[in-house]
């Protein structure tokens, strides 16, 4: 085993774009909590943003198209969770299970043409003084960290973002004030199947440039660990998708050092500390309550 093959800077660029597809689908889907809604379909948000930005990026030749197909994708398809959860008042538990499993069988019959198809790359600036070796930063990764900051000051300095927060909190009293609890809501979960989609093109366009069935492979579930770990706090976030890629990072490094331990328990790694985080956050009670908006996945019947 020879650490010093592991050259640090390029495992930190490593595990920024490893964090980058999670931090995208994680701040939407905090976003969507924050108004009181509990979507559960990120993953199949994220694979059917994958196939959607990998198709418009092969069909354009544009990969920045790719981003925004991925982006328009996955908002689409989170409508389907709209409408039955806010105007058929369908559970939002086990409509947000239906849309991973919808998402996942259409992203992989949509894709079937595009196996094997390498897609337009991605423009990347290249960092050499940090290394010998020359590193690729895609602008990506920087975006995301600026949407997490337009996130958080929505949510804690503007009015529209303390109104969705007051729906997430109380919808009835929010609607008592006058306030489309539906419509906010409406919007706050296209803007996280938005992001859940980007964070998919990330996927299939950047990070492993090809269309792969099933290549989120639990990203999606993760991202909503991640929101819970952060409790509900856009920076928190940040810390949470960076910690869950290098985990993803490190476990991928080990085996390429040929540790002995079979492959199969490297790669299980990542979702045992999701539920390790969840477990150990789940465990005060009172503390997870109180972070948690007060009307998350209740349901708004609308009166007068």
């Amino acid at each position: 085993m020879d650490f010093s093959s592991l050259s640090p800077i390029a495992l930190i660029f490593s595990i920024m774009i490893a964090a980058t597809p999670l931090l995208f689908a994680a701040i939407g889907e905090l976003v969507v909590e924050k108004s009181g809604v509990l979507n559960l379909g990120v993953e199949g948000m994220m694979i059917f943003g994958a196939i959607a930005g990998f198709a418009t990026a092969v069909e354009t030749g544009s990969p920045v198209m790719g981003i925004v197909g991925g982006a328009v994708g996955g908002a689409l398809i989170s409508m389907i969770f709209a409408v039955l959860t806010q105007y058929f008042l369908t559970n939002q538990v086990a409509t947000g299970l239906g849309l991973t499993m919808f998402g996942l069988g259409i992203a992989a019959l949509i894709g079937q043409p595009y196996s094997g198809i390498k897609p337009p790359s991605f423009p990347a600036f290249e960092i050499t003084f940090l290394t010998e070796k020359a590193i690729k930063l895609d602008p990506m990764i920087p975006v995301s960290i600026l949407l997490v900051a337009a996130v958080a000051f929505f949510l804690n300095k503007t009015r529209a973002g303390l109104v969705l927060r007051a729906v997430g909190e109380n919808h009835d009293a929010a609607h008592s004030l006058g306030y489309n609890v539906t419509t906010i809501r409406l919007l706050a979960i296209g803007f996280g199947g938005a992001c859940a989609g980007v964070g998919g093109a990330y996927l299939s366009l950047i990070r492993v440039p090809q269309w792969t069935e099933g290549m989120t492979a639990g990203a999606g579930w993760i991202a909503l660990a991640i929101v819970v770990f952060s409790s509900w706090r856009p920076w928190w976030a940040v810390v949470g998708a960076y910690l869950f890629g290098g985990i993803t990072i490190l476990q991928l490094n080990l085996q390429a050092l040929n540790i002995p331990i079979q492959s199969q328990y490297m790669a299980m790694t990542p979702y045992i500390v999701t539920i390790i985080v969840l477990v150990i956050i789940s465990a005060d009670k009172l503390k997870a309550s109180l972070n948690a908006p007060a009307s998350l996945g209740r349901v708004f019947h609308k009166s007068g």
